[in-house]
């Protein structure tokens, strides 16, 4: 209980009750936070979307949210596999119903089979659903060309923003000039800049080459100290971080939007293996991915990951904790998740549908039809 006991004996005399926390007594940090994705911008968006539906006329018939990177909300069907899994969870009576197919039917038995009490509505363990958790470990072996991933290093979460929320409490301490310091890129996500105005850290600004698109120069990082990436930028970075002692963060959830051509995504961690010791054995890192962004969108259910490599175990066992103060993410979210990192193999009767839905939003088979949607 928060009390000032001269403010409130004074009011009480006086026979008013001032308020308790105001402006100037709340955490000076907080007044800090800037959140432009959700700022006056978007207010005045929703202002003007409850004038069209009152009839007053504009030289425009619709707004169109592109803030937040939310598909869905511009009209982006979700995918018809992850909702019926979905469906087949939140309501195990569909699974006698003939209206799904088999693999969905499945898939959905798996995830209730790992829940507590076989139900969604179970908390999990604050790390994530270890069948999860295995799962995504066998999607990011995969990915990386079989270089192993230890499910007790795969933390679930509320997204990646809340992963990355608290990796950078761990990461934040000192104070004045001694202060964590913290690079990120500009053009930036405000995540970062709003997570590091609460946490008073120290926001430093790194510039990206927008003609060389958007590339990242270690000079430019090495400046900034002082005062699309390809593999080799990647290992430069690697190299950098391991040089200067610093802990590297790898924001990595838009992995499947990879377009240009003779373009492919390299994951943080694959290249910090390949580069092989001192880097693949020390340099500490921490990878995310989500299900909201890619080819899913599934931005409501909040499903995210963070893996971390070469962490201290000591700290490492205090991400737990910080993780355990909100008991565990959604588990609805999980379970989406895992759709994301095990979709249907070509065997599974959903798999021909779910493949032309992947390849269109992929840009590898330009428009679909109908029938591909939920």
């Amino acid at each position: 209980m928060a009390l000032r006991v001269g403010d409130q004996s004074r009011a009480a005399r006086n026979g008013l009750r001032e308020k308790v926390l105001t402006l100037d007594s709340m955490n000076p940090c907080v007044r800090k936070v800037e959140y432009a994705v959700r700022g006056p911008i978007v207010l005045r968006a929703l202002e003007l979307e409850q004038e069209l539906r009152q009839g007053v006329k504009k030289p425009f018939t619709e707004v169109i949210r592109a803030n937040i990177g939310d598909a869905q909300a511009m009209g982006q069907r979700p995918i018809t596999f992850f909702r019926q899994v979905l469906a087949l969870c939140v309501h195990p009576g569909l699974l006698d119903s003939p209206d799904f197919p088999e693999d969905a039917k499945r898939r959905a038995q798996r995830i209730l089979q790992a829940c507590g009490g076989h139900s969604l509505g179970a908390y999990s363990i604050s790390s994530g659903i270890q069948l999860i958790r295995e799962d995504v470990a066998r999607y990011i072996e995969r990915r990386d060309g079989g270089i192993p991933a230890d499910p007790n290093n795969i933390f679930l979460s509320t997204g990646a923003s809340d992963a990355i929320v608290t990796v950078l409490k761990l990461l934040v301490a000192g104070e004045g000039r001694r202060r964590t310091g913290v690079l990120i890129p500009v053009p930036q996500y405000p995540l970062y800049s709003a997570t590091l105005a609460e946490l008073d850290a120290v926001q430093v600004d790194y510039y990206l080459d927008e003609e060389r698109t958007w590339a990242l120069d270690v000079a430019e990082l090495r400046r900034r100290l002082s005062q699309v990436q390809t593999r080799e930028c990647i290992e430069a970075v690697i190299r950098f971080a391991f040089e200067e002692g610093l802990f590297l963060m790898a924001d990595e959830v838009y992995q499947d939007n990879v377009y240009a051509e003779g373009s492919r995504f390299y994951s943080f961690k694959k290249v910090l293996t390949e580069m092989g010791p001192p880097y693949s054995t020390q340099q500490e890192l921490a990878s995310f991915h989500s299900a909201s962004k890619g080819y899913m969108g599934e931005c409501g259910f909040r499903g995210g990951y963070v893996e971390v490599v070469n962490m201290d175990p000591e700290v490492q066992r205090q991400m737990l904790k910080l993780m355990s103060v909100r008991l565990c993410p959604p588990v609805p979210g999980q379970a989406l998740l895992d759709m994301v990192v095990s979709p249907p193999a070509p065997s599974d009767p959903s798999f021909a549908q779910f493949q032309e839905v992947r390849e269109m939003r992929s840009g590898g088979a330009g428009q679909g039809g109908a029938e591909a949607w939920a």
